[in-house]
Protein backbone atom coordinates (compact mmCIF):
# COMPACT_ATOMS: atom_id res chain seq x y z
CA UNK A 1 0.00 0.00 0.00
CA UNK A 2 2.81 2.47 1.09
CA UNK A 3 4.55 1.42 -2.24
CA UNK A 4 1.47 2.82 -4.26
CA UNK A 5 0.85 5.61 -2.48
CA UNK A 6 4.85 6.74 -3.49
CA UNK A 7 4.00 5.73 -6.91
CA UNK A 8 0.75 7.95 -7.07
CA UNK A 9 2.43 10.94 -5.49
CA UNK A 10 5.12 10.40 -8.45
CA UNK A 11 2.53 10.28 -10.76
CA UNK A 12 0.86 13.83 -9.65
CA UNK A 13 3.70 15.28 -8.89
CA UNK A 14 4.76 15.04 -12.90
CA UNK A 15 1.19 15.54 -14.19
CA UNK A 16 1.59 18.83 -12.11
CA UNK A 17 5.08 19.73 -13.91
CA UNK A 18 3.74 18.72 -17.01
CA UNK A 19 0.91 21.60 -16.42
CA UNK A 20 3.12 23.93 -14.86
CA UNK A 21 5.40 23.81 -18.05
CA UNK A 22 2.10 24.15 -20.26
CA UNK A 23 1.76 27.67 -19.18
CA UNK A 24 3.74 30.19 -20.70
CA UNK A 25 5.99 32.74 -18.65
CA UNK A 26 4.32 36.01 -19.01
CA UNK A 27 7.36 37.83 -18.94
CA UNK A 28 10.84 36.23 -19.11
CA UNK A 29 14.11 36.56 -21.16
CA UNK A 30 16.56 33.90 -21.95
CA UNK A 31 20.02 35.27 -23.87
CA UNK A 32 22.47 33.27 -25.91
CA UNK A 33 25.75 34.54 -27.94
CA UNK A 34 26.38 33.32 -31.62
CA UNK A 35 28.34 34.69 -34.82
CA UNK A 36 27.53 34.73 -38.31
CA UNK A 37 29.37 35.22 -41.26
CA UNK A 38 27.23 37.57 -43.68
CA UNK A 39 28.98 38.62 -47.13
CA UNK A 40 31.95 37.68 -46.22
CA UNK A 41 32.11 39.29 -42.92
CA UNK A 42 32.25 37.75 -39.22
CA UNK A 43 29.50 39.11 -37.47
CA UNK A 44 29.25 38.35 -33.47
CA UNK A 45 25.71 39.27 -32.06
CA UNK A 46 23.90 38.12 -29.17
CA UNK A 47 19.83 36.35 -29.43
CA UNK A 48 17.69 37.43 -26.92
CA UNK A 49 14.23 35.61 -26.94
CA UNK A 50 11.21 35.50 -24.23
CA UNK A 51 8.04 37.31 -23.75
CA UNK A 52 6.55 40.48 -22.75
CA UNK A 53 3.44 41.10 -21.94
CA UNK A 54 0.35 43.32 -23.10
CA UNK A 55 -1.29 45.24 -20.72
CA UNK A 56 -4.69 45.98 -20.32
CA UNK A 57 -5.90 49.78 -19.20
CA UNK A 58 -5.08 49.00 -15.70
CA UNK A 59 -2.08 47.32 -16.57
CA UNK A 60 -2.85 44.04 -16.11
CA UNK A 61 -1.52 41.61 -18.82
CA UNK A 62 -3.99 40.67 -20.97
CA UNK A 63 -1.26 38.26 -23.48
CA UNK A 64 2.10 36.97 -23.28
CA UNK A 65 3.90 37.87 -26.59
CA UNK A 66 6.96 35.43 -28.04
CA UNK A 67 9.66 37.40 -29.48
CA UNK A 68 13.07 37.25 -30.65
CA UNK A 69 15.58 39.89 -30.28
CA UNK A 70 19.29 40.11 -32.19
CA UNK A 71 21.60 43.02 -31.75
CA UNK A 72 25.15 43.13 -33.55
CA UNK A 73 28.21 43.15 -30.62
CA UNK A 74 30.62 45.52 -30.42
CA UNK A 75 28.77 48.28 -31.55
CA UNK A 76 30.26 52.04 -30.35
CA UNK A 77 27.25 53.90 -30.95
CA UNK A 78 23.69 51.52 -30.80
CA UNK A 79 21.50 55.07 -31.32
CA UNK A 80 22.78 55.19 -34.32
CA UNK A 81 21.88 51.82 -35.29
CA UNK A 82 18.50 50.63 -36.87
CA UNK A 83 15.87 48.40 -35.56
CA UNK A 84 14.09 46.60 -37.67
CA UNK A 85 10.93 45.30 -36.31
CA UNK A 86 9.41 42.15 -38.16
CA UNK A 87 5.74 40.52 -38.88
CA UNK A 88 4.33 38.09 -40.19
CA UNK A 89 0.94 37.60 -41.49
CA UNK A 90 -1.63 35.33 -41.82
CA UNK A 91 -3.75 37.00 -39.89
CA UNK A 92 -2.59 33.86 -37.40
CA UNK A 93 0.56 33.23 -39.14
CA UNK A 94 3.85 33.02 -36.12
CA UNK A 95 6.96 34.68 -37.18
CA UNK A 96 8.42 31.82 -38.17
CA UNK A 97 8.70 32.40 -41.88
CA UNK A 98 10.51 35.92 -41.95
CA UNK A 99 12.73 34.72 -39.33
CA UNK A 100 14.51 31.16 -40.11
CA UNK A 101 14.28 32.02 -43.93
CA UNK A 102 14.90 36.12 -44.91
CA UNK A 103 16.37 38.03 -43.03
CA UNK A 104 17.75 36.29 -39.27
CA UNK A 105 21.14 35.21 -38.91
CA UNK A 106 19.90 31.43 -39.49
CA UNK A 107 18.08 29.63 -41.99
CA UNK A 108 16.43 26.87 -43.11
CA UNK A 109 18.47 23.78 -44.49
CA UNK A 110 16.71 23.31 -48.19
CA UNK A 111 17.85 23.46 -52.05
CA UNK A 112 18.54 26.29 -53.92
CA UNK A 113 14.95 26.45 -55.25
CA UNK A 114 13.48 26.31 -51.98
CA UNK A 115 12.33 22.60 -51.46
CA UNK A 116 13.00 20.75 -48.43
CA UNK A 117 16.08 18.63 -47.47
CA UNK A 118 16.30 16.14 -44.68
CA UNK A 119 17.95 15.99 -42.41
CA UNK A 120 15.43 19.21 -41.57
CA UNK A 121 17.49 21.77 -39.44
CA UNK A 122 19.06 25.16 -40.02
CA UNK A 123 22.09 27.12 -41.05
CA UNK A 124 23.72 30.05 -41.35
CA UNK A 125 22.42 32.93 -43.06
CA UNK A 126 25.16 34.75 -45.54
CA UNK A 127 22.83 37.27 -46.60
CA UNK A 128 21.29 38.50 -43.39
CA UNK A 129 20.75 42.63 -43.36
CA UNK A 130 22.03 41.74 -39.28
CA UNK A 131 25.41 43.47 -40.49
CA UNK A 132 23.12 46.76 -40.65
CA UNK A 133 20.62 46.49 -38.47
CA UNK A 134 19.18 44.71 -35.57
CA UNK A 135 15.94 42.77 -35.95
CA UNK A 136 13.26 41.80 -33.56
CA UNK A 137 10.58 38.86 -34.93
CA UNK A 138 7.32 39.48 -33.32
CA UNK A 139 4.16 36.74 -32.36
CA UNK A 140 1.01 38.10 -32.59
CA UNK A 141 -1.65 36.96 -30.20
CA UNK A 142 -2.32 32.83 -30.37
CA UNK A 143 0.63 32.74 -33.07
CA UNK A 144 4.11 31.11 -32.49
CA UNK A 145 4.22 30.76 -28.56
CA UNK A 146 2.13 34.11 -27.77
CA UNK A 147 -1.55 33.99 -26.18
CA UNK A 148 -4.14 35.53 -24.47
CA UNK A 149 -4.74 35.35 -20.69
CA UNK A 150 -6.47 33.44 -20.51
CA UNK A 151 -5.51 31.10 -23.08
CA UNK A 152 -8.96 30.30 -24.06
CA UNK A 153 -12.77 30.82 -22.58
CA UNK A 154 -15.01 33.82 -22.13
CA UNK A 155 -12.48 35.63 -20.01
CA UNK A 156 -10.45 36.72 -23.10
CA UNK A 157 -11.97 39.46 -24.51
CA UNK A 158 -11.40 38.69 -28.68
CA UNK A 159 -12.22 42.37 -29.47
CA UNK A 160 -9.21 43.34 -28.09
CA UNK A 161 -6.85 41.49 -30.69
CA UNK A 162 -8.48 39.83 -33.30
CA UNK A 163 -9.30 42.23 -35.83
CA UNK A 164 -7.28 44.54 -38.28
CA UNK A 165 -7.74 48.30 -35.57
CA UNK A 166 -7.80 46.17 -32.68
CA UNK A 167 -4.08 43.97 -34.18
CA UNK A 168 -2.35 48.00 -34.94
CA UNK A 169 -3.56 49.22 -31.22
CA UNK A 170 -2.28 46.87 -29.11
CA UNK A 171 0.95 45.89 -31.21
CA UNK A 172 1.69 49.77 -31.25
CA UNK A 173 1.60 49.75 -27.04
CA UNK A 174 4.18 46.52 -26.93
CA UNK A 175 6.13 48.24 -29.62
CA UNK A 176 6.60 51.28 -26.92
CA UNK A 177 6.98 48.56 -23.89
CA UNK A 178 9.84 46.79 -26.32
CA UNK A 179 11.60 50.17 -27.53
CA UNK A 180 11.50 51.53 -23.79
CA UNK A 181 12.96 48.19 -21.80
CA UNK A 182 15.22 47.93 -24.65
CA UNK A 183 16.61 51.75 -25.32
CA UNK A 184 15.79 52.18 -29.16
CA UNK A 185 13.75 55.16 -28.63
CA UNK A 186 16.62 57.13 -30.87
CA UNK A 187 17.21 54.44 -33.14
CA UNK A 188 16.05 54.70 -37.13
CA UNK A 189 12.98 52.35 -36.96
CA UNK A 190 11.76 50.10 -39.36
CA UNK A 191 8.77 47.90 -39.61
CA UNK A 192 8.40 45.19 -42.14
CA UNK A 193 5.05 42.93 -42.67
CA UNK A 194 5.04 39.73 -44.89
CA UNK A 195 0.93 38.97 -46.53
CA UNK A 196 -1.46 40.12 -44.32
CA UNK A 197 1.77 41.76 -42.53
CA UNK A 198 1.69 44.57 -45.17
CA UNK A 199 -2.10 45.69 -43.97
CA UNK A 200 -0.52 45.54 -40.42
CA UNK A 201 2.40 47.74 -40.96
CA UNK A 202 0.42 50.27 -42.89
CA UNK A 203 -1.63 50.32 -40.11
CA UNK A 204 0.84 50.49 -37.26
CA UNK A 205 3.05 53.08 -39.59
CA UNK A 206 0.51 56.11 -38.43
CA UNK A 207 -0.78 53.99 -35.10
CA UNK A 208 3.26 54.18 -33.62
CA UNK A 209 3.24 58.18 -34.80
CA UNK A 210 -0.25 58.99 -33.27
CA UNK A 211 -1.19 56.90 -30.10
CA UNK A 212 2.77 56.50 -29.36
CA UNK A 213 4.80 59.03 -30.97
CA UNK A 214 7.33 56.90 -32.57
CA UNK A 215 8.10 57.80 -36.05
CA UNK A 216 9.39 55.55 -38.30
CA UNK A 217 12.42 56.09 -40.74
CA UNK A 218 10.96 52.76 -43.23
CA UNK A 219 8.01 50.81 -43.72
CA UNK A 220 8.61 47.27 -46.16
CA UNK A 221 6.08 45.34 -47.46
CA UNK A 222 6.71 41.97 -48.44
CA UNK A 223 4.16 40.11 -50.93
CA UNK A 224 1.44 42.46 -49.43
CA UNK A 225 -2.33 41.38 -49.14
CA UNK A 226 -4.57 44.75 -49.61
CA UNK A 227 -7.92 43.42 -48.64
CA UNK A 228 -9.38 46.50 -50.84
CA UNK A 229 -8.71 44.81 -53.31
CA UNK A 230 -8.67 41.16 -53.14
CA UNK A 231 -11.94 40.19 -51.07
CA UNK A 232 -13.97 43.21 -52.88
CA UNK A 233 -13.93 41.32 -56.58
CA UNK A 234 -14.84 43.03 -59.50
CA UNK A 235 -13.17 44.28 -62.75
CA UNK A 236 -10.08 45.29 -60.79
CA UNK A 237 -9.78 42.72 -58.63
CA UNK A 238 -10.04 40.07 -61.39
CA UNK A 239 -8.17 42.24 -64.03
CA UNK A 240 -5.31 42.45 -61.74
CA UNK A 241 -4.44 38.83 -61.54
CA UNK A 242 -3.89 38.57 -65.22
CA UNK A 243 0.15 39.88 -65.61
CA UNK A 244 0.39 36.92 -62.41
CA UNK A 245 -0.98 34.22 -65.17
CA UNK A 246 1.42 35.64 -67.31
CA UNK A 247 4.17 35.26 -65.28
CA UNK A 248 3.32 31.45 -64.09
CA UNK A 249 2.51 30.24 -67.74
CA UNK A 250 5.70 31.56 -68.70
CA UNK A 251 7.68 29.48 -65.61
CA UNK A 252 5.90 26.73 -67.01
CA UNK A 253 6.69 27.17 -70.85
CA UNK A 254 2.86 27.35 -71.49
CA UNK A 255 2.81 30.55 -73.14
CA UNK A 256 2.61 31.14 -77.03
CA UNK A 257 6.66 31.27 -78.44
CA UNK A 258 6.18 34.79 -79.40
CA UNK A 259 6.07 35.62 -75.78
CA UNK A 260 8.11 32.38 -74.25
CA UNK A 261 11.28 33.02 -76.31
CA UNK A 262 11.55 36.31 -74.55
CA UNK A 263 12.81 36.84 -70.96
CA UNK A 264 10.53 37.30 -68.12
CA UNK A 265 10.73 41.08 -68.05
CA UNK A 266 10.21 42.05 -71.28
CA UNK A 267 7.51 39.95 -71.56
CA UNK A 268 5.45 41.64 -68.13
CA UNK A 269 5.23 45.39 -69.04
CA UNK A 270 3.16 44.16 -72.04
CA UNK A 271 0.90 42.26 -69.85
CA UNK A 272 0.50 45.32 -66.99
CA UNK A 273 -0.28 47.57 -69.73
CA UNK A 274 -2.93 45.10 -71.17
CA UNK A 275 -4.70 45.02 -67.85
CA UNK A 276 -4.47 48.80 -67.25
CA UNK A 277 -5.52 49.90 -70.68
CA UNK A 278 -8.14 46.98 -71.91
CA UNK A 279 -8.69 44.61 -69.65
CA UNK A 280 -10.05 46.33 -66.90
CA UNK A 281 -12.43 48.77 -69.17
CA UNK A 282 -13.47 45.75 -70.98
CA UNK A 283 -14.65 43.74 -67.57
CA UNK A 284 -15.88 46.78 -65.95
CA UNK A 285 -18.78 46.51 -69.60
CA UNK A 286 -19.94 43.07 -67.67
CA UNK A 287 -22.81 42.24 -69.89
CA UNK A 288 -23.49 44.82 -72.14
CA UNK A 289 -19.91 44.22 -73.57
CA UNK A 290 -20.15 43.55 -77.77
CA UNK A 291 -19.34 39.95 -78.89
CA UNK A 292 -16.56 41.04 -80.78
CA UNK A 293 -15.24 42.70 -77.68
CA UNK A 294 -15.65 39.99 -75.64
CA UNK A 295 -14.17 37.39 -78.35
CA UNK A 296 -10.64 39.63 -78.89
CA UNK A 297 -10.33 40.02 -75.24
CA UNK A 298 -10.59 36.45 -74.63
CA UNK A 299 -8.35 35.64 -77.01
CA UNK A 300 -5.93 38.23 -76.33
CA UNK A 301 -6.08 36.76 -72.61
CA UNK A 302 -5.63 33.81 -73.45
CA UNK A 303 -2.10 34.74 -75.40
CA UNK A 304 -1.19 35.97 -72.15
CA UNK A 305 -2.03 33.47 -69.64
CA UNK A 306 -1.49 30.24 -71.52
CA UNK A 307 -5.51 29.02 -70.25
CA UNK A 308 -7.81 27.81 -73.19
CA UNK A 309 -10.04 30.84 -74.57
CA UNK A 310 -13.40 28.94 -74.61
CA UNK A 311 -12.72 28.68 -70.82
CA UNK A 312 -12.58 32.40 -70.25
CA UNK A 313 -15.07 32.81 -72.12
CA UNK A 314 -17.04 30.65 -70.05
CA UNK A 315 -16.05 32.37 -67.17
CA UNK A 316 -17.34 35.99 -68.96
CA UNK A 317 -13.64 37.16 -69.10
CA UNK A 318 -13.41 37.01 -64.79
CA UNK A 319 -11.34 33.78 -64.30
CA UNK A 320 -10.28 33.12 -60.49
CA UNK A 321 -7.38 32.32 -59.58
CA UNK A 322 -8.20 28.72 -58.50
CA UNK A 323 -9.10 27.95 -61.91
CA UNK A 324 -6.00 28.82 -63.35
CA UNK A 325 -3.95 26.82 -60.48
CA UNK A 326 -6.01 23.56 -61.49
CA UNK A 327 -6.11 23.75 -65.03
CA UNK A 328 -2.94 26.09 -66.62
CA UNK A 329 -1.33 22.27 -66.90
CA UNK A 330 -4.30 20.17 -67.29
CA UNK A 331 -3.31 19.09 -70.78
CA UNK A 332 0.05 19.10 -70.13
CA UNK A 333 0.99 16.43 -67.15
CA UNK A 334 -2.03 17.39 -65.49
CA UNK A 335 -0.60 18.88 -62.07
CA UNK A 336 -2.04 21.56 -60.43
CA UNK A 337 0.38 24.59 -59.81
CA UNK A 338 0.94 26.39 -56.38
CA UNK A 339 -1.40 29.01 -55.09
CA UNK A 340 1.48 30.57 -53.01
CA UNK A 341 3.94 30.08 -54.94
CA UNK A 342 3.38 28.71 -58.60
CA UNK A 343 6.76 26.83 -59.24
CA UNK A 344 5.26 24.14 -56.94
CA UNK A 345 3.73 21.37 -58.16
CA UNK A 346 0.49 19.13 -57.14
CA UNK A 347 -1.22 16.05 -57.73
CA UNK A 348 -5.15 16.33 -57.57
CA UNK A 349 -7.85 13.27 -57.20
CA UNK A 350 -8.65 14.04 -60.44
CA UNK A 351 -8.21 16.16 -63.63
CA UNK A 352 -11.47 17.96 -63.64
CA UNK A 353 -12.60 20.72 -61.05
CA UNK A 354 -12.53 24.43 -60.73
CA UNK A 355 -9.89 24.14 -57.81
CA UNK A 356 -6.92 22.44 -56.56
CA UNK A 357 -7.48 19.64 -53.67
CA UNK A 358 -4.46 20.85 -51.46
CA UNK A 359 -1.78 23.92 -51.51
CA UNK A 360 0.94 22.27 -53.06
CA UNK A 361 3.77 24.82 -51.95
CA UNK A 362 2.69 25.21 -48.24
CA UNK A 363 2.70 21.30 -47.60
CA UNK A 364 6.62 21.60 -48.79
CA UNK A 365 6.88 24.51 -46.98
CA UNK A 366 5.94 23.28 -43.62
CA UNK A 367 7.96 20.14 -43.97
CA UNK A 368 10.68 22.48 -43.16
CA UNK A 369 9.91 25.05 -40.79
CA UNK A 370 7.79 23.59 -38.55
CA UNK A 371 10.98 21.63 -37.17
CA UNK A 372 13.34 23.72 -37.66
CA UNK A 373 11.41 26.62 -35.52
CA UNK A 374 10.87 24.06 -33.37
CA UNK A 375 15.02 22.92 -32.99
CA UNK A 376 15.87 26.68 -33.28
CA UNK A 377 14.40 27.84 -30.52
CA UNK A 378 14.72 25.22 -28.14
CA UNK A 379 17.64 23.24 -28.90
CA UNK A 380 19.73 27.14 -29.86
CA UNK A 381 18.28 29.43 -28.31
CA UNK A 382 17.46 27.59 -25.21
CA UNK A 383 14.18 28.61 -24.78
CA UNK A 384 12.64 25.72 -23.32
CA UNK A 385 8.31 25.23 -23.51
CA UNK A 386 6.02 22.73 -23.77
CA UNK A 387 3.80 25.24 -25.14
CA UNK A 388 3.21 24.56 -28.69
CA UNK A 389 4.69 26.77 -30.97
CA UNK A 390 1.30 27.74 -33.22
CA UNK A 391 2.35 28.15 -37.40
CA UNK A 392 -0.67 29.00 -37.57
CA UNK A 393 -2.80 30.11 -34.71
CA UNK A 394 -6.43 30.37 -33.47
CA UNK A 395 -7.36 33.96 -34.16
CA UNK A 396 -10.32 33.61 -36.65
CA UNK A 397 -13.04 35.33 -37.11
CA UNK A 398 -11.05 38.41 -37.39
CA UNK A 399 -12.90 42.17 -37.85
CA UNK A 400 -11.95 43.04 -41.36
CA UNK A 401 -14.32 46.38 -40.70
CA UNK A 402 -13.39 49.87 -40.88
CA UNK A 403 -9.91 49.17 -42.59
CA UNK A 404 -8.20 52.62 -43.56
CA UNK A 405 -4.87 51.04 -43.37
CA UNK A 406 -3.63 52.40 -46.76
CA UNK A 407 -5.05 55.83 -45.79
CA UNK A 408 -2.72 55.40 -42.59
CA UNK A 409 0.45 54.79 -44.32
CA UNK A 410 -0.68 57.81 -46.45
CA UNK A 411 -0.98 59.96 -43.45
CA UNK A 412 1.78 58.90 -41.87
CA UNK A 413 4.32 59.83 -44.31
CA UNK A 414 2.51 63.09 -45.15
CA UNK A 415 3.53 63.62 -41.22
CA UNK A 416 6.69 62.17 -41.42
CA UNK A 417 9.32 63.13 -44.02
CA UNK A 418 11.95 60.39 -43.18
CA UNK A 419 9.43 57.85 -43.76
CA UNK A 420 9.94 56.02 -46.92
CA UNK A 421 7.91 52.66 -47.93
CA UNK A 422 9.74 49.64 -50.07
CA UNK A 423 7.45 46.90 -51.40
CA UNK A 424 9.28 43.45 -52.27
CA UNK A 425 6.83 40.77 -54.27
CA UNK A 426 7.78 37.25 -56.57
CA UNK A 427 6.44 37.25 -59.47
CA UNK A 428 4.83 33.68 -59.24
CA UNK A 429 2.76 34.34 -56.24
CA UNK A 430 -0.64 33.81 -56.63
CA UNK A 431 -2.35 35.00 -53.45
CA UNK A 432 -0.86 37.99 -53.09
CA UNK A 433 0.26 39.24 -56.40
CA UNK A 434 2.51 41.06 -57.99
CA UNK A 435 1.25 43.56 -59.95
CA UNK A 436 -1.42 43.80 -56.53
CA UNK A 437 1.47 44.83 -54.69
CA UNK A 438 2.16 47.59 -57.58
CA UNK A 439 -1.55 48.77 -57.52
CA UNK A 440 -1.43 49.32 -53.61
CA UNK A 441 1.83 51.13 -53.77
CA UNK A 442 0.18 53.45 -57.04
CA UNK A 443 -2.99 53.16 -54.25
CA UNK A 444 -1.92 54.82 -51.05
CA UNK A 445 -0.77 57.95 -52.41
CA UNK A 446 -3.39 59.15 -55.21
CA UNK A 447 -1.92 62.78 -55.37
CA UNK A 448 1.23 61.26 -56.65
CA UNK A 449 3.11 64.18 -54.71
CA UNK A 450 5.28 61.46 -52.65
CA UNK A 451 5.77 58.44 -55.03
CA UNK A 452 9.52 59.34 -55.17
CA UNK A 453 9.25 57.17 -51.52
CA UNK A 454 8.28 54.19 -52.86
CA UNK A 455 10.12 51.40 -54.41
CA UNK A 456 9.04 48.13 -55.76
CA UNK A 457 11.25 45.27 -55.96
CA UNK A 458 10.22 41.58 -57.67
CA UNK A 459 11.78 38.61 -58.10
CA UNK A 460 11.78 35.27 -59.85
CA UNK A 461 10.10 32.99 -57.17
CA UNK A 462 6.88 33.18 -55.07
CA UNK A 463 5.05 34.89 -52.06
CA UNK A 464 8.15 33.64 -49.57
CA UNK A 465 10.72 34.73 -52.61
CA UNK A 466 13.75 34.21 -50.28
CA UNK A 467 13.22 30.56 -49.98
CA UNK A 468 15.06 30.65 -53.79
CA UNK A 469 19.30 31.21 -52.71
CA UNK A 470 19.48 33.88 -55.96
CA UNK A 471 16.03 35.83 -54.33
CA UNK A 472 17.68 34.91 -50.94
CA UNK A 473 20.26 37.58 -51.76
CA UNK A 474 18.77 39.96 -53.84
CA UNK A 475 16.02 40.41 -51.35
CA UNK A 476 18.24 41.00 -48.46
CA UNK A 477 20.86 43.12 -50.46
CA UNK A 478 17.69 45.14 -51.72
CA UNK A 479 16.67 45.22 -47.93
CA UNK A 480 19.94 46.43 -46.86
CA UNK A 481 20.34 48.76 -49.39
CA UNK A 482 16.58 50.48 -48.82
CA UNK A 483 17.95 50.83 -44.91
CA UNK A 484 21.34 52.48 -45.55
CA UNK A 485 19.88 54.63 -48.11
CA UNK A 486 16.66 55.96 -45.95
CA UNK A 487 18.66 56.59 -42.95
CA UNK A 488 18.73 60.20 -42.00
CA UNK A 489 22.05 60.72 -40.67
CA UNK A 490 21.93 63.95 -39.85
CA UNK A 491 19.62 65.24 -42.27
CA UNK A 492 16.62 67.37 -41.23
CA UNK A 493 13.38 66.11 -41.60
CA UNK A 494 11.29 68.61 -43.53
CA UNK A 495 9.88 69.52 -47.22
Amino acid sequence: MKLNFLVLCTILCTVLTFAQNRKLPIDTTITTQHSVTINGANISYTATTGTQPVWDEMGEPVASLHYTYYTRNNVRDRAARPLLISFNGGPGSGSVWMHLAYTGPRVLKIDDEGYPVQPYGVKQNPFSVLDVTDIVYVNPANTGYSRTIPETGDDVDRDKFFGINADVTYLAEWLNTFVTRNNRWRSPKYIIGESYGGTRVMGLSLALQNQQWMYLNGVIMVSPADYKVIRVGGPVSSALNLPYYTAAAWHHKALPSELQNKDLLEVLPEAENYTVNTLIPAIAKGGFISDSERNAVAKKMAFYSGLNEKDILDHNLDVPTQFFWKNLLKENGGYNVGRLDSRYLGIDRQLFGEGPDYSAELTSWLHSFTPAINYYLQEELKFKTDIKYNMFGPVHPWNNEDDNTRDNLRQAMAQNPYLNVLVQSGYYDGATTYFNAKYTMWQVDPSGRMKDRFEFKGYRSGHMMYLRREDLKKANDDLRNFIVRTAANGKSAKY
